[in-house]
Formats: structure tokens, sequence, C-alpha cells
């Protein structure tokens, strides 16, 4: 059957992971797939964030840092991820995955320091300090850090054009000013939380904002209007906000929302930014709420196709795993079944689970194998041939 050598395990894994095929172009090709399930379907947002992908034993897995996790409170071993996700009320593509490569700068600069010389007697010597230094350089050059790396993942996204009515959220994390300046250019809009301790010119003078928002709170109570905002996820929930047009340094004039949850204004107050003058605060917090959709993301991409499994150590290998997860991920909520009457699944109420999807899939697969072993069966082959190519020893 094989004309050469019969491939192994290993073979099939390089073939995914590691040989000939480039996970860009997979990922391009991806959202140019998703991309018509969204255009002319309502509103649709992009939303952009990160997330840790843990491997608390895989130090040599690539992008793989031991740092303090401020998720779970604890040191740990962890990949960060960034992460671009479009959706509309019904679907939630993920458009592209990139690892963040580890920081190595400053442990390399205390390595240079601590082994510093005044002088050099081996030329060999001063050729290997000379290779540190330009290493350094150049691993200093490369690294990129989150907003570095949201930036190109946006910039990618608006030269393909296959979103062009997609706004963007998101959180203070992301916000830069490239970035925003970057998307208004585009002829788009931007949500973004803001931090409490933003500088906003209020009254002729620089203040906190979380200030400002006690003294509306404690002397215009009256100025926070009541809306009802019809989320994402169809929860129809209730905000106390203020909004007006406000000026901050380097970004210059956007429109704050202050927001309460709570009629007396007695919660912690949120605080939204968008370049979007002419936006109401309705408009913004339904934006924002498709924000979370990163998060729905996260959670089903981790427990769900597998994208905290990534356990390889070249770069590459880990940007394929992570792109094919996108690809897995928008494969099994499409996947139509049919309502189940079968009381295994009555606690759904009669709607698709991820367990039917995933079986619907592993049957089309199954089939499609049975269907190749009838063929090689008709050919000729023996069992133990068509045994050797579907599971190589």
């Amino acid at each position: 059957m094989w004309e050469s050598d019969k491939p192994s395990r290993r073979s099939m894994h390089g073939s995914v992971f590691e040989y000939g095929w480039d996970s860009t172009k997979l990922i391009q090709r991806h959202r140019e797939i998703v991309s018509p399930s969204h255009r002319g379907q309502g509103k649709e947002v992009i939303s952009l964030d990160w997330t840790f992908s843990h491997h608390d034993r895989g130090p040599e897995i690539y992008g793989n840092k031991k740092e303090y996790d401020y998720v779970e409170n604890r040191t740990s071993r962890f990949q960060t991820v960034v992460t671009a996700v479009i959706s509309n009320d019904k679907l939630i593509d993920g458009l592209d995955v990139v690892v963040q490569a580890p920081n190595v700068v400053e442990s390399e600069r205390e390595y240079l320091r601590m082994t510093v010389q005044d002088s050099y007697e081996q030329m060999s010597a001063l050729q290997e300090r000379i290779l540190e230094l330009l290493y350094h350089q150049k691993h200093k050059l490369e690294y990129k850090k989150r907003t570095e790396i949201a930036l190109e993942m946006v910039q990618r996204i608006e030269e393909e054009g296959l979103f062009p009515e997609a706004n963007y959220a998101f959180d203070n994390g992301v916000l830069t000013l490239d970035l925003t300046r970057y998307i208004e250019n585009q002829g788009k809009h931007w949500v973004s939380e803001l931090e409490c301790t933003r500088h906003i010119n209020w009254s002729g003078k620089w203040q906190r904002v979380d200030t400002i928002a006690e003294g509306l709170r404690q002397e215009h109570p009256e100025s926070f209007r009541h809306i009802k905002v019809n989320c994402r996820n169809g929860e129809i929930k209730d905000y106390w906000v203020f909004t007006k047009q406000v000026r901050l340094k380097r970004y210059g004039r956007k429109r704050l929302a202050i927001v309460h949850e709570t009629e007396d204004l007695s919660d912690t107050p949120r605080f939204y930014l968008t370049d979007a003058l002419h936006w109401e605060s309705v408009r913004i917090l339904e934006t924002w709420s498709y924000r979370w959709s990163s998060e729905v993301f996260h959670e089903f991409g981790k427990q769900v196709v597998g994208l905290e499994s990534a356990q390889l150590r070249e770069e590459e290998a880990v940007k394929r795993h992570f792109r094919l997860s996108c690809v897995a991920q928008s494969l099994i909520q499409r996947a139509s079944v049919v309502e189940s009457k079968c009381e295994r699944f009555e606690f759904s109420n009669g709607k698709p689970t991820i367990g039917q999807r995933c079986r619907k899939i592993a049957r089309e697969v199954l089939r499609s194998m049975l269907e190749l072993s009838k063929r090689l069966f008709m050919e000729g082959k023996s069992t133990d041939e068509l045994l050797d190519m579907l599971m190589p020893a």
C-alpha cells in the first residue's frame, strides 16, 4: 500500500504540527469561511482579550513561563494567549489565537551583568561575549507586548476586509493609543473599559475618573439615567448611567460612561470609553456586552477543543494547535443536530448539547473511514494493510 516506508505515529504527529503547511494560511481561510455567517446578521463585534493556558508540569513547552497568576492567586506555569473573537447574537468564532513569546530580556540582562569582565585576553572569549550581546539585543527587539500582538491581529483582520461592519470591544489591558487610532482610521468604533485611576479633564482640571464619579453620586445622583440594555445573551439588564464627552491626554475627545447596576448607586461604578461621540449609553453597553464572547470562547476552548493541551516545544507547532482549536470550535457549534427526545438528553429541554454535536461529527468521520475501508477491501487490500494505514504501529 505504501510506496516507501509506512508512516509511524511520530510522522503523523509531525505532519500535523511540524511539516508542510502554514498555520497563517489556515486561519486566513478560516476567517474567509466564517465571515458570511456574520455579515448581515445584526450587530457584530470583534472582542480582543487574552487568557492563560496552564501547564504546571511542562517547563519545556513553548511560551510556558513561571509567574504569579492573578486569576488563581498563586504562582504557576502558563502561556499567555492573545485572542480575537467575533460574535453576533447566535455565533462566536475565533479569528486568531497567538501565544506570547516568553520575555527573557530581564534574565539575560542579569546574566550579562553578573558575567561582565574588565578585559578579554582571548579573542574567542571576546567573540562569545559579542554573540551574547547580539542575541540579547535580538530577543529585546523580537519581544512583543500583549497590546502589540492585539494591534497586529486587528491590522491583519482589517486588511482582509471580511468584517466591514464589526466594531471592537476590549478591556483596559488592551487599550492603547496605537490600537484606537488604527481602528478609527478604518472608519470603525470601539468601546473599552477604563481604569478608575485614569485622569480626565473635568471643569478645566485634570481629575481621577473615580473621584468625579463619587462627586456625581453624592451631589447629583439625578444625573444617572435609568436604562434597560438588551445584552448579547438575550438578558435585559437595568443600569443607571451618566455619559458625557470628555477629553483625555493623548486620546483627545471621547465619550465616557459611568455605570451603576443598583438604583441607589451604592455599588462600585464601572467606567467605559468610546470614540463614538454620537452613541447613546444603551448602544455603548450593548456593544460592551459582546466583549464577554471572548470569555465564552476561552472556556469552550479549554474544556471542549483542547486549548490547554498544546504540550509542544516549537512556536509554530503551538500556533498550529491553537489555530486548529479555532477551527474545531467553529465546526462544533455549526454541527447540525436534530432535536432529541431521548431521556438521556432530557436535561437540555430539547436543545442540542455539545456532546450531541461532537457525536454527530464523530459519526461523520466514522462513516468516511468505513467508506474508505469498504473501497480498499474491494481493491483486494488485506486487514493488516488497512490497519497499518488507519493506525500505524
